[in-house]
């Protein structure tokens, strides 16, 4: 079980993402620079306690219309061999003193609990409170048991994670009211909360074959 301290982080996470989320493809707020909002998410807990796992939802509302995206992220007190490329930036925490954070989707930790969620070993965690289940973050599987997955490949809208037996796990970047495709074997599900106030809720990840 995942410990949460509420202390403080310098810089915070919305500082690090303000400035990682314009550096990807699936960031829709141009050029200019993000006005980010924490708008929900979820956690998972490492097995073995050393990985702090929490899929952020953000709003920007520097553009027209406000956008929410997807921020699987991790969190460790030592870097991760090979994964300079997916590093998010560095944070100093309050209780736990200096930690890196990664975009999640490289770090086999976070795939591992994500395949597990969606096969339902384990459940979503609240992201703020200790030991408390998400009660709003739904799964379904229809299969036994998933390979892993490796490569993960941004494009405009998501990040794809390809693993043996052509199973593909779409993760839905860029948020928005959305319906199981058809032919899906898998999802996870959640909701999320824009500036203005109003609730939304969607899919975070799809599988297909």
């Amino acid at each position: 079980m995942a410990v949460i301290h509420h202390t403080s982080l310098k810089p915070t996470k919305l500082e690090l993402l303000t400035a990682w989320l314009p550096t990807r493809p699936w960031y829709q707020g141009g050029g200019g620079v993000p006005e980010l909002a924490k708008a929900g998410g979820f956690r998972l807990d490492d097995p073995q306690g050393e990985v702090g796992i929490e899929f952020m939802a953000v709003a920007d509302v520097s553009g027209v219309r406000p956008a929410a995206y997807l921020v699987p992220l991790t969190y460790r007190g030592a870097p991760l061999d090979g994964a300079e490329h997916a590093l998010v930036g560095t944070m100093e925490h309050g209780v736990l003193g200096r930690r890196w954070a990664y975009d999640g989707c490289h770090d086999p930790v976070l795939l591992a609990q994500l395949a597990a969620l969606i096969e339902g070993r384990v459940q979503a965690q609240d992201q703020n409170v200790t030991d408390t289940v998400d009660r709003e973050v739904s799964r379904a599987f229809n299969g036994d048991v998933l390979p892993r997955f490796s490569t993960a490949v941004d494009d405009h809208e998501g990040t794809e994670l390809k693993a043996a037996e052509g199973l593909v796990l779409r993760l839905q970047r860029v948020l928005g009211p959305a319906d199981v495709p058809e032919g899906a074997i898998g999802h996870v599900a959640g909701a999320w909360t824009l500036p203005d106030g109003v609730r939304e809720h969607g899919l975070f990840a799809v599988l297909t074959r």
